[in-house]
C-alpha cells in the first residue's frame, strides 16, 4: 500500500524529488560526509551510494559501490547509510577547514524594467557573441567559468571507471554528458564573453578533479578546457573546446555549441567523445522565457566501438516531450542492448530491452487513463508525470531490470534570487581558493564580473566597456606588428581518430609553473 502511494501522481517537483529519494531534505545534510567518503576521506570502508535506491529489496550492484578509504583527520560522520541517499556534487567544506560558499554576496537585480527588445531588434539573424549586451542581462560568471559546471556530477565518471562491464561504463559516461546540462535549466542570464587569454582554474580534490580553461581564440571565440582526475585509483582526463554560435531569430535565441569533448578513462584505457545538443531560448521579446535542449548526439567509445545515441526531445503541441531524453546503447556489432530514458532536468533511468517494452506499455496505459481525469484532476498532474510514474513502478518491480542512474539535486531555496544557480555554480567565482595560487588572468580577478556579483551594476558596466576597449587596443597592436596570439596553457592538435580539433593542456608546464611573470595584462 505504501509503495502504491509512492507511485501516485505528483502535483509538483518537490513531491517528485521526495518520492524518488524517499529522504525529503536529507541530501544537503549528508552531502559533505558522502563526498568525502567517495573521494577517500574516511576510516576503513564506507558504503557509498552514488545513485538512487528505493525501499524495495532490489539493490542493483551497479548503483552501490564499496570504497576502501584511508585514515585522515577529516571530521565527518562515519558509516552513513546508503539506502536513502543520492550523489551530491556540491560541498560546503573540503574537510580541511576551507569552505566553499553556497550563496552570492547580494541578490540579482530585477530585469522587469529592462527591455531586451531594444537591444536585440537590430540583431535579427546576426551572431550574438559579437554584440555588446547591457550588464543587466549578464550573470556574474565568465563563459570559461560556466563550462566548469560540466563537472557538477563528476562522481559519474568515477562510477564509470569502477564498472567492470563496458556497456555499464557507456551508460554512466552518457549520463555524465546529460547531467552536465542540468545546471542550465532556467539559467537565462548570459555569461560574460571571455577576454582573449582569460583563464580559470578550479581545484576540487574533494570532488576528484583539477580544472583549467582558457580563452584561446577571440575571432572565432574558442574556449579550451581540461579536467584532470585527482583520484589515483580512477584517473581520467576530460578535455574539449567550445565555439558557440548564438543567433537571434525574432522570438528565439538559438545556441549551437560547436566543438567536441573527449573523456579518457585512463585506468580502463578507453576514450569517449561526443558533442553537446543545441539549445533554444524562446519568448525573448514577449511572454515568459523558456528553454529547451534539442537534437541528437552520439557518445562513442572509440576503444570498444560501442556507442549511445541520445535524442533530446523537442517541444511539440501534440506531445508532452519537453525536456525528455531517450538514448539507445549499441554494442560493437550494432545491436541494441540497453535504453536510457528520463528528463535532463531531473533524472536518468537505465532499462533492459525487455523493461523498455514494459515501460512503453505502461506509458500507453497511463496516457489513456489520464484522458478520463476531470479538469481539476489534470491540473494536479504534471505533464511529465506519466513517465515518472511508469519508471518508479518498474524500478520497484524486482523482476524488472530498471534502475536509476542519476537524479538532480534540488537547488537551494535562494536560487531564484541568485540567477537560478545551483550550489556548485555559486561557489565558482568565490574570490579565495583552497591551497593554490591563481593566475593574474583568472576570471575571479576580472573586475566587471566581481562588481556585478557585488551588486554595483553601474561600475560593472563601466569596467566591462574599459576591458573590451583594452582588448581591442591590444589586438590593433598585434595586427600592426603582425604578431599571432599564442595560448599559454593549451596546444591545438588533431584527434588521431575523430580528426577534429583537440586542445590539449600543457600538463607539465601547468603543474610546474613557478611564477606568473609571462602572463598577459588583460584586466
Amino acid at each position: 500500500m505504501a509503495q502504491q502511494q509512492r507511485i501516485n501522481m505528483y502535483s509538483d517537483d518537490d513531491e517528485f524529488y521526495d518520492a524518488l529519494s524517499e529522504d525529503d531534505d536529507d541530501d544537503d545534510v549528508i552531502m559533505d560526509a558522502e563526498l568525502r567518503e567517495v573521494n577517500g576521506g574516511g576510516d576503513g570502508k564506507a558504503m557509498i551510494e552514488t545513485m538512487t535506491t528505493t525501499s524495495s529489496s532490489k539493490t542493483p550492484t551497479t548503483t552501490t559501490t564499496t570504497i576502501g578509504t584511508t585514515s585522515n583527520n577529516n571530521n565527518h560522520e562515519e558509516g552513513k547509510s546508503s539506502s536513502s541517499t543520492t550523489s551530491s556534487m556540491t560541498s560546503s567544506s573540503d574537510g580541511a577547514g576551507f569552505r566553499h560558499r553556497d550563496s552570492l554576496p547580494v541578490e540579482m537585480f530585477s530585469r522587469d524594467d529592462f527591455s531586451i527588445w531594444h537591444v536585440l531588434r537590430e540583431c535579427i539573424g546576426k551572431e550574438l557573441s559579437k554584440i555588446t549586451m547591457p550588464v543587466i542581462f549578464n550573470e556574474p560568471l565568465s563563459f570559461i567559468q560556466r563550462i566548469v559546471e560540466y563537472m557538477e556530477y563528476s562522481c559519474l565518471i568515477k562510477q564509470a571507471s569502477q564498472s567492470e562491464d563496458s556497456i555499464t561504463r557507456l551508460e554512466y559516461v552518457t549520463t555524465f554528458a546529460i547531467s552536465a546540462l542540468a545546471s542550465q535549466f532556467e539559467r537565462l542570464g548570459k555569461p560574460f564573453n571571455p577576454l582573449l587569454g582569460e583563464t580559470f582554474e578550479y581545484k576540487r580534490e574533494d570532488l576528484g578533479f583539477h580544472w583549467m580553461s582558457e580563452q584561446v581564440s577571440h575571432h572565432p571565440p574558442v574556449s579550451a578546457f581540461c579536467a584532470l582526475g585527482t583520484d589515483d585509483d580512477h584517473p581520467f582526463e576530460f578535455r574539449g573546446s567550445c565555439d558557440p554560435k548564438i543567433r537571434f531569430w525574432g522570438k528565439t535565441v538559438n545556441i549551437e555549441p560547436r566543438g567536441h569533448v573527449v573523456l579518457d578513462l585512463i585506468g580502463r584505457k578507453e576514450s569517449y567523445t561526443w558533442t553537446n545538443p543545441s539549445l533554444s531560448v524562446h519568448n525573448i521579446v514577449v511572454g515568459k522565457m523558456w528553454m529547451e535542449q534539442h537534437g541528437v548526439i552520439e557518445i562513442n567509445n572509440l576503444t570498444t566501438k560501442e556507442k549511445c545515441v541520445v535524442e533530446f526531445k523537442s517541444y511539440s503541441w501534440f506531445t508532452n516531450d519537453l525536456n525528455k531524453i531517450e538514448a539507445t546503447c549499441y554494442d560493437a556489432k550494432g545491436a541494441k542492448v540497453r535504453v536510457l530514458v528520463g528528463d535532463w532536468t531531473k533524472c536518468i533511468y537505465s532499462l533492459s530491452m525487455d523493461a523498455m517494452k514494459k515501460y512503453q506499455d505502461l506509458l500507453s496505459t497511463q496516457h489513456k487513463s489520464d484522458k478520463h481525469l476531470s479538469k481539476a484532476e489534470k491540473k494536479e498532474v504534471k505533464e511529465s508525470a506519466p513517465m515518472h510514474r511508469a519508471l518508479l513502478q518498474l524500478e520497484a518491480d524486482e523482476a524488472c531490470d530498471c534502475r536509476c542512474l542519476w537524479k538532480v539535486r534540488r537547488r537551494p531555496s535562494n536560487s531564484h534570487q541568485m540567477y537560478n544557480m545551483t550550489k556548485f555554480a555559486m561557489s565558482i567565482n568565490q574570490p579565495d581558493v583552497d591551497g593554490y595560487q591563481t593566475a593574474p588572468t583568472d576570471s575571479r580577478k576580472r573586475p566587471d564580473i566581481r562588481m556585478l556579483e557585488n551588486g554595483d551594476i553601474d561600475a560593472a558596466s563601466t569596467e566591462k566597456g574599459r576591458l573590451e576597449e583594452k582588448q581591442r587596443a591590444a589586438r590593433k597592436v598585434r595586427t600592426k606588428k603582425k604578431l599571432e596570439w599564442t595560448p599559454r596553457w593549451f596546444e591545438k592538435t588533431k584527434h588521431p581518430q575523430t580528426k577534429s580539433d583537440d586542445w590539449k593542456l600543457y600538463a607539465d608546464k601547468f603543474h610546474k609553473r613557478v611564477d606568473w611573470s609571462a602572463c598577459p595584462d588583460i584586466f
